[in-house]
């Protein structure tokens, strides 16, 4: 049974996410709070397995109740934010504080379509329950660049959405091998695909690199179109290298990192120019990552370094297949460092990792790249 806590100022939303929760058997609402330090307070009284939380409550905000939580009982928290630039920013600084992941607060969804916001709901709650906890916490040592290379320090990773659940719980798998260093190898391009757990791990790795770095970046982060704006401005913002978000005919260029729009597709073509498409219905996310690492496998055949991070689902599989096939080298990320080990566990299962590193080993070989 997944305990959850239920904190919001308004009694509605309160009444309702509990009510959405309650019809799911195997999730029980322990307890509601309508402050963040009600919230804290009743954490440590209830010891839930997720809480959902709110922003904007008197008393105590939700990004300040979260850090208190992740120093005093780490927990995985799901922050409900509007879709909006200001909610982006609110959402990027919930899961700089800690966060697992979030939701957009949408009281006419709820009106609507009942059903999919049930659904998506309990989803991401169940996702959350199996979520690694060593994760938790952790985030906020990431909110200030460092120069790189550093020495390694404990990782941390960020989270963000996506509307697919993890195929199996992290712990019905045994941890992935770890691998040697990398043979040092050049490449012409670098694309990183992530998802739960995404932005803190780019921005972990991103503020690692030198401005010298020698390859271009494609970042393909599951995220709403409302947010990528501005992550790619914080990033931009905390890194030594350019990070913005891709428009259609963008030229890569080293040291210049390039996110893929919410709700779009992004593509490479052999001139080294971005094309960003409209987001297909009949793809589950958008952007994706297959998509992204499919062009490049034909634009640069085996001169690409793909990297998959912590996700749910296995986005980036078929294109990390179509990578090797191609010649280029897949690196994963390891299951103790990720908030959510189902993108990096479909590429590691199917035998397509060249390499399973933790956050820090990712960004220490990357500046070593030549």
């Amino acid at each position: 049974m997944i305990k959850v806590l239920v904190v919001d100022d308004s009694g509605f939303f309160r009444r309702r996410v509990a009510e959405i929760l309650s019809g799911d058997p195997q999730i029980k609402v322990v307890g509601t709070a309508t402050n963040g330090r009600e919230a804290v307070e009743q954490t440590l009284a209830l010891q839930p397995d997720v809480i959902t939380m709110d922003y904007e409550m008197p008393v105590m905000d939700g990004i300040t109740a979260v850090r208190q939580i992740m120093q005093r009982q780490p927990t995985p928290v799901l922050m409900f934010s509007s879709l909006t630039y200001e909610g982006a920013r609110v959402s990027l600084d919930a899961l700089d504080a800690g966060a697992a992941d979030y939701l957009p607060k949408n009281f006419e969804d709820i009106s609507r379509n009942p059903d999919k916001v049930r659904q998506l709901l309990c989803e991401r709650v169940h996702a959350l329950a199996r979520s690694n906890r060593r994760s938790l916490g952790l985030s906020q040592a990431v909110a200030v660049p460092t120069p790189a290379p550093a020495p390694a320090v404990p990782p941390a990773q960020g989270r963000v959405a996506t509307p697919q659940p993890d195929p199996a719980p992290a712990s019905a798998e045994p941890p992935a091998r770890r691998s040697a260093p990398p043979r040092k190898r050049g490449c012409k391009l670098v694309a990183i695909g992530t998802s739960t757990g995404g932005p803190v791990a780019l921005q972990r790795i991103l503020t690692r690199l030198p401005a010298s770095f020698p390859a271009p970046l494609l970042l393909i982060q599951h995220m709403p179109g409302a947010f990528t704006t501005a992550f790619a401005e914080r990033l931009d913002k905390l890194c030594q290298i350019s990070v913005r978000e891709a428009r259609d005919g963008d030229q890569l260029r080293p040291g210049l990192a390039l996110l893929a729009p919410g709700g779009k597709q992004m593509m490479v073509d052999g001139r080294g120019a971005v094309r960003i498409l409209p987001g297909d219905e009949r793809l589950n996310y958008k952007p994706s990552v297959d998509v992204t690492f499919g062009s490049a496998a034909r634009a640069f055949q085996d001169k690409v370094l793909a990297i998959v991070l912590t996700g749910m689902g296995a986005d980036g599989r078929e294109g990390a297949r179509m990578l090797k096939q191609a010649g280029s080298t897949v690196w994963a990320q390891d299951e103790a460092s990720c908030v959510i080990y189902g993108m990096p566990m479909a590429v590691v299962k199917a035998n397509l990792a060249d390499g399973v590193y933790d956050l820090d080993e990712i960004a220490r070989y990357l500046t070593e790249l030549g």
